[in-house]
């Protein structure tokens, strides 16, 4: 990643892997599925996010499952006092609460918590979904600074909570990525937010090009498509007339132990790079 960002011009910090908790065995209990370790780990990496927002970096987090998202966004929602823009590029809304879920999984539930919605249960679940909540912090993310882009597998009960900005797959084979990334663009100009994070989930592409995710679903974004919605997105940030500025980034759902020839990876390199300014004939 620091060579691809380099080869563009953009200076680039490791700060290093976040450990993984000492004790990081699967839970079996009355609470949210493997809570505890993953606890842990969004508050370490919130640190390290909130360190870098101080020093005036541009945070790139690399990560699994897309819960870890929550620690980045959070950082920034306390570093910019709640002046954040979200655009959630996702096959998934993620909007689910413990009480909603049909599964159980956690990184089904990342901008439900970002948001502060109540966890819909009871007893040990609930306590869980508290100690998320006050891990995460003030302010909330605002549903309505909260965007989705490549849509295609939402829960009938996350549905009515798509209130601001939902584009999906449907909306992109009709209009195309051009119009649907400027509305995006039009979206956020109007919303008065001065920072953007972008929360790219690798299973908004096509399988094929990233099978490398433990929640493909067909029909994704292609190569092409996924890099002009980069391409373009870079080119509405570096607008003189463009009145927020890219915060932070996550690059989220890689598992190297289902990626074949580490190609997923390599797209999500690809993807950064034509973020911040890479095209054909050259960074613009």
């Amino acid at each position: 990643m620091s060579n691809a960002l380099e080869a563009v011009g953009i200076e680039t910090r490791d700060l290093l892997d976040v450990p993984a908790p000492a004790d990081c065995a699967i839970e079996k209990g009355d609470g949210l599925r493997n809570f505890r370790p993953l606890l842990d780990h969004i508050r370490l990496l919130r640190e390290k996010v909130l360190h870098s927002l101080t020093a005036g970096s541009v945070p790139l987090v690399l990560g699994g499952e897309h819960t870890l998202a929550v620690a980045g966004i959070s950082a920034g929602l306390q570093h910019f006092q709640g002046d954040l823009a979200v655009l959630w590029i996702d096959a998934h809304a993620d909007v689910n609460t413990p009480g909603s879920s049909t599964s159980g999984n956690v990184h089904g539930m990342p901008v439900a918590a970002l948001w502060g919605l109540p966890s819909e249960v009871e007893g040990a679940e609930d306590q869980d979904w508290q100690s998320l909540l006050e891990v995460l912090g003030t302010p909330r993310l605002r549903p309505e600074l909260t965007a989705w882009y490549a849509l295609r597998d939402v829960d009938p009960a996350e549905r009515p909570r798509l209130t601001s900005l939902a584009v999906t797959m449907n909306d992109i084979d009709r209009r195309g990525v051009d119009a649907t990334v400027h509305q995006v663009h039009q979206w956020l100009q109007a919303s008065g937010a001065r920072n953007l994070w972008v929360s790219f989930d690798v299973d908004c592409l096509d399988p094929i090009l990233a099978p490398g995710t433990g929640t493909a679903v067909r029909g994704g974004l292609t190569y092409r498509e996924a890099h002009l919605c980069a391409e373009i997105l870079h080119e509405c940030l570096s607008g003189s007339d463009c009145s927020y500025r890219l915060a932070g980034l996550d690059i989220v759902e890689t598992n190297p132990l289902v990626d074949s020839h580490n190609e997923t990876a390599k797209m999500g390199v690809e993807w950064v790079a034509s973020l911040f300014g890479k095209t054909i004939l050259g960074k613009r």
